[in-house]
């Protein structure tokens, strides 16, 4: 017997966030946290619930608990990476650095292992929303970046490759968009922690499987990368193909 999904809570105006986890003790503390910073609120209590709720409301953040009842997070995160790219922040009680990979290669943004600190989340909650919505723009930048056969508007989010879209979450694309705006330039996995996702520390496997997942998209063939090298005990570099003839 699982809790019905909450009604939305009325705020401030500000982002609809999911939040997806069994324990209604744990939905309680993050709600009031996310109503404070101006969210709009949905609950639900188990997987199945979840993908209805996101199917319905189309929220702009989902914090998901990886352990739920029936349909567990890493099945939920699945079904809504077939559709959709809304940002995923994923809440585990699992210690081992696996475990969270295993999240990430699902598709989620980003993860916070229980037990956590509320403001740490709400923090999390704010730059992940923040990279998603706002429109993020640099001096001497083109509006539109290209390489090749790929294409990328960093102003309305969108990026093609050989004409067809690309579906890239949101840190898929703010990684790819730092790149093509850094091309030729080495980073170290710790520089894109934080040039990327304003983590002053974190784990670098973060990186590793975001690179992994962004090259499948972009790369003709994503085992022998030639757009995101790997640079053997360093990180990573992005060469440009140049336009296309």
């Amino acid at each position: 017997m699982t809790d019905p999904p909450r009604p939305a809570t009325d705020g401030p105006s500000g982002a609809t966030v999911l939040i997806v986890d069994d324990d209604p003790t744990v939905r309680e503390v993050v709600r009031r946290y996310l109503v404070r910073d101006g969210h709009r609120v949905l609950e639900a209590a188990d997987g199945a619930d979840a993908l209805a709720l996101a199917a319905r409301e189309r929220p702009d953040l989902i914090v998901l608990d990886l352990m739920l009842p029936g349909i567990d997070g890493l099945d939920v995160c699945r079904h809504l990476r077939r559709t959709s790219t809304v940002p995923i922040l994923m809440l585990t009680a699992l210690g081992a650095e696996s475990d969270r990979v295993v999240g990430l290669e699902y598709g989620a943004d980003d993860y916070v292992v229980k037990p956590f600190s509320p403001r740490e989340l709400s923090l999390r909650v704010g730059r992940i929303l923040e990279r998603s919505q706002a429109v993020r723009t640099e001096p001497a930048v083109p509006q539109v970046m290209c390489d090749g056969d790929l294409i990328v508007d960093p102003r309305s989010r969108i990026a093609q490759r050989a004409g067809a879209p690309l579906a890239l979450t949101t840190r898929e694309f703010d990684l790819l968009v730092h790149l093509l705006r850094h091309p030729g330039q080495a980073f170290t996995r710790t520089a894109l922690l934080e040039q990327v996702w304003d983590w002053s520390f974190g784990d670098q496997s973060t990186v590793t499987v975001h690179v992994r997942r962004l090259r499948e998209k972009i790369e003709v063939d994503p085992s022998r990368p030639t757009r995101i090298v790997t640079l053997w005990g360093i990180g990573y570099r992005f060469d440009p193909e140049g336009p296309t003839p």
